[in-house]
């Protein structure tokens, strides 16, 4: 049922507020154009000094009271139980405006506080996206516990492996997500936490973990828990302190009053193309920031719904998508805890959203959607949309357009960054040409400074291809217990400035609006010529028959390195062949372009999709070893 407010959301306001400081500018005053590849955001409006506890109840809750808020669609509207909540009154969902937002987060941040949680202590969660994890993100930031965000896609040994390098001492969970069943293979790998008494878990692998809770706002698993009889599991909904005049109420308010911008509140593990994640360590500043730069891109105000599909552990989910929102009044839906295209065109459609993040993934899967229900009959509405982010990964050119074309996403923006520039270091916005907005990732953010520059750290002419790096407020303060990592990709140059590798190659033109061409890593070097995947990429899915395409490198004793290709094909098109993908390249590019390997999933390897991370980038480093392989055996060579 949708929301009973949410029909106020397509009407825009006459004017919204610091839209066209959104728009970086970064031409010299005189209007000419740039030569050199080094641009700067601009400086208006100011940062802000605020806490994010401080910005929520000053500048969100003071002005937004009774606008939505947060709507989770698979949730009951007491799933938190307390006492009852007004629930926009006949949704029978949850549905929270501000007033009541807030005072489910400070219930929590008291009940944290009784249970013991410190400021500075971490707070590992494991969930999909639902209204806990909403809480937790502002009650933590609230108390000065780091909240660690987890992919809830780890194996046991990657778990603990996570949970030990950041010293989680309290482990919010539900029980299970998908095939994932997390308290139950926690109790078998580690049976001693059955005896045990909250707060006082004992586990040698894991010496600072003291606190098990479990969020069941389903109920769905209730029963299953209780035959595995942990002692040391707390139910969520016992931490939970609604009197506000207590002593936790008292402490609370002390805690957050003494509370410094630059303190670290989130740790964000990096996706791991190479398997490798770190913890990176954010603070109020990064994210409150960024997220207000985040939204003025898309020209956001209380009156947009976003309907938020990316994964809250990534911080495309937790601060492209909630502070972003929340930052401006603006309300948040998660359609499902986990993405489900069925249940993003139900949220679209019934709770009339104004905008959709996703990565190429994601859209690719709501389209589908789309078109089965068109084919079949079904009623679906893409009306209400206007703006979102795509992300995450390079976002193909023709799929842009198509988002435009078939979703209505008419002010769709581009955004660029890495977790550890909080994220977001370059956007486009709906006041770009369209073409910079599909072939850019737009201009420098607010407050940032970028430069391309070769292997010895030279900015390069425009139109140049080199390493982007990054400065500004937005740097993270550090790898979480990783000095010598950090100062490999964090170094200050001669004038003080500290600068942050991205690892991205990068060309920006004489207007400053930026072009990914991939990762340096993943550049091939044909013949002593570099070439760009993500260029070829853009080829491949350009065709009409290829829906999903990977580029990466495969050894040659000629050149040294040549072009191989993994391709998905398009269901309901002429079957395309390993000669016709080559030649849609050949066509369009460089012959020495033209992939001279083409593997197609599903039929030259036993899976369905390229192998990504859960944030949606294609993990390269997985297919380069499959091609390898696959080559010494001879297949898939088209020339």
């Amino acid at each position: 049922m949708p929301c009973s407010l949410s029909a106020e959301a397509n009407k825009r306001p006459s004017s919204l507020p610091f839209r066209r400081t959104g728009a970086a500018s970064t031409l010299p005053l005189n209007g000419s154009l740039l030569t050199q590849s080094a641009v700067a955001g601009p400086t208006e409006p100011p940062l802000s000094a605020k806490t994010l506890p401080q910005y929520f109840a000053e500048d969100v809750l003071a002005r937004y009271p009774s606008r939505p808020a947060l709507i989770c669609r698979q949730e009951a509207p007491r799933s938190h139980a307390g006492p009852p909540s007004r629930n926009f009154k006949d949704v029978s969902h949850l549905a929270w405006d501000y007033e009541e937002f807030d005072r489910h987060i400070q219930a929590l941040a008291r009940g944290l506080l009784e249970m013991g949680v410190k400021k500075g202590d971490r707070v590992g969660v494991i969930m999909g996206n639902n209204s806990a994890y909403a809480m937790l993100q502002w009650a933590c930031a609230s108390i000065g516990a780091i909240l660690a965000t987890i992919n809830p896609a780890y194996k046991l040994q990657e778990l603990v492996d996570t949970l030990r390098l950041v010293g989680v001492k309290h482990l919010v969970a539900v029980p299970r997500i998908r095939s994932s069943t997390y308290i139950e293979t926690f109790s078998q790998a580690f049976p001693q936490i059955r005896s045990q008494h909250p707060g006082e878990i004992q586990i040698e692998e894991l010496p600072e973990l003291r606190n098990l809770i479990v969020v069941d706002n389903a109920e769905e698993d209730r029963t299953r828990l209780e035959r595995l009889k942990i002692k040391s599991l707390v139910d969520w909904r016992e931490i939970l302190l609604w009197r506000d005049d207590t002593i936790e109420g008292r402490k609370l308010n002390e805690i957050r009053s003494g509370l410094e911008k630059d303190e670290v509140i989130n740790l964000q593990f990096t996706s791991g193309t190479t398997g490798l994640p770190k913890a990176v360590s954010l603070t109020h500043s990064n994210l409150l920031n960024n997220g207000l730069s985040i939204g003025r891109s898309m020209w956001f105000s209380e009156q947009d719904i976003l309907c938020n599909t990316p994964p809250l552990f990534h911080c495309f989910g937790l601060v492209l998508g909630n502070l972003a929102t929340w930052t401006h009044g603006a309300c948040i839906v998660y359609p499902s805890p986990t993405f489900d295209p069925a249940a993003v065109v139900d949220t679209v459609t019934e709770e009339k959203c104004t905008a959709l993040h996703g990565v190429p993934t994601h859209f690719l899967g709501i389209l589908a959607e789309a078109e089965r229900r068109k084919a079949s009959g079904e009623l679906f509405n893409f009306e209400s949309l206007r703006t979102g982010i795509a992300a995450g990964s390079p976002i193909p050119i023709d799929l842009m357009k198509t988002l435009v074309a078939k979703m209505n996403l008419r002010d769709l923006t581009v955004a660029y960054g890495m977790t550890e520039t909080s994220p977001v270091s370059f956007q486009s916005t709906p006041a770009d040409p369209l073409i910079k907005r599909v072939e850019t990732v737009g201009k420098i953010m607010p407050h940032t400074k970028a430069k391309v520059v070769d292997k010895d750290e030279k900015i390069v002419p425009v139109g140049t291809p080199g390493e982007i790096i990054v400065a500004g407020y937005l740097l993270q303060k550090g790898y979480w217990n990783e000095e010598v990592q950090t100062k490999q990709v964090m170094k200050k140059d001669e004038e003080g400035t500290l600068w942050m590798s991205t690892g991205d190659e990068g060309i920006m033109d004489e207007e400053g609006y930026l072009r990914i061409v991939g990762r340096i890593k993943d550049i091939i070097i044909r013949g002593g010529e570099n070439l760009f995947p993500v260029q070829i990429e853009n080829a491949l899915t350009a065709h009409d028959s290829i829906r999903e395409a990977a580029v990466v490198s495969v050894p040659d004793p000629k050149y040294g390195e040549v072009v191989g290709a993994w391709v998905i094909r398009e269901t309901g098109k002429d079957v395309i062949s390993r000669e016709e993908v080559r030649m849609s390249v050949a066509q369009t590019m460089n012959p020495q372009n033209a992939p001279a390997w083409v593997w197609f999933i599903g039929e030259d390897v036993a899976v369905t999709e390229l192998p990504k991370t859960a944030s949606g980038k294609v993990q390269k480093h997985i297919l380069r070893q499959w091609s390898r392989e696959i080559a010494e055996k001879g297949v898939g060579k088209v020339r």
